[in-house]
């Protein structure tokens, strides 16, 4: 048997779940986890269906799903689970979100592959390599902006790659670079979204003397810190915390937030909702 994620969205109405499952049954397949969500303020229906099916089949499902995309308007995709996600990680040099990643990509923690990392800066060489990754140094300045970017989309054409992950990578990317990786690119941001976007959000939190700071894993878009939120992780503090101990408490979140974010979209558990997901966990 072969394992399969099968995630769609369309217009909500009642016969879709009966008829994906009845497809799915007529072929003898097995349906090992389902999950569903109808949003009424826009009228969508969201569905996740992990199942077994017999070997060989999968061309069939493809002919199959694509024959009620006529009746239901599907918008869906089919994953076969033996392909791990490719992942291209940037960074510039806080190493604290790519040594999360990397360590649980290797103990077995984060089923990915991490096929290369590339930077700005030269700083995380020697951590990529000691994990036995390739690492490209790729500078840049307003200048070389536009040359830099094309490097690295040759790079995840050279590997292949399924999703690149801002680990700390702090650089704005052009709205030329995101338009061309849509739902492909993950960022952590240093901030509990929408407040203290930008730069030294830490030092803008504790300006204002917050109680909760926190950190958010979101798609990149064209709009600075502003794609569709995955994932946010929150802590409790005081007067008593400077911007370094905000700093300190605010990274273990960044891995924390960045890691599941890049488990569930490589399970294939987010679905893009116009500026907003819905995550299947």
């Amino acid at each position: 048997m072969s394992e399969y994620v099968l995630t769609l969205s369309c217009p909500d109405r009642p016969g879709i779940v009966a008829a994906v499952s009845g497809a799915l049954a007529q072929r003898a397949c097995n349906i090992l986890e389902s999950q569903q969500f109808g949003d009424r303020s826009t009228g969508r229906f969201f569905l996740r269906i992990q199942f077994e099916a017999p070997e060989g089949l999968e061309d069939a499902l493809r002919e199959a799903f694509g024959a009620l995309t006529g009746e239901f308007g599907l918008d869906w995709n089919l994953y076969d689970r033996a392909v791990r996600s490719r992942v291209l990680i940037l960074v510039s040099k806080y190493g604290h979100c790519l040594n999360d990643l990397l360590y649980r990509q290797r103990s077995g923690l984060l089923d990915v592959d991490v096929v290369a990392v590339a930077s700005n800066h030269p700083d995380m060489r020697p951590l990529t390599q000691s994990y036995g990754i390739d690492y490209h140094h790729l500078p840049v300045t307003p200048e070389t902006r536009a040359a830099q970017e094309a490097e690295i989309l040759a790079l995840v054409e050279h590997y292949q790659a399924d999703l690149i992950v801002l680990a700390r990578y702090m650089q704005v990317l052009s709205d030329d670079f995101c338009a061309k990786l849509p739902g492909r690119v993950i960022n952590i941001h240093h901030s509990f979204l929408p407040s203290f976007k930008g730069a030294r959000p830490y030092h803008q939190a504790h300006q204002r003397g917050v109680k909760l700071i926190g950190a958010t894993a979101h798609y990149v878009t064209p709009r600075l810190d502003e794609g569709p939120i995955i994932e946010q992780e929150v802590a409790r503090v005081d007067h008593t915390q400077g911007p370094e101990e905000l700093m300190a408490v605010g990274r273990d979140m960044e891995c924390l937030a960045l890691a599941r974010a890049v488990r569930w979209h490589a399970e294939h558990r987010i679905l893009l909702n116009a500026e907003r997901t819905v995550v299947f966990r």
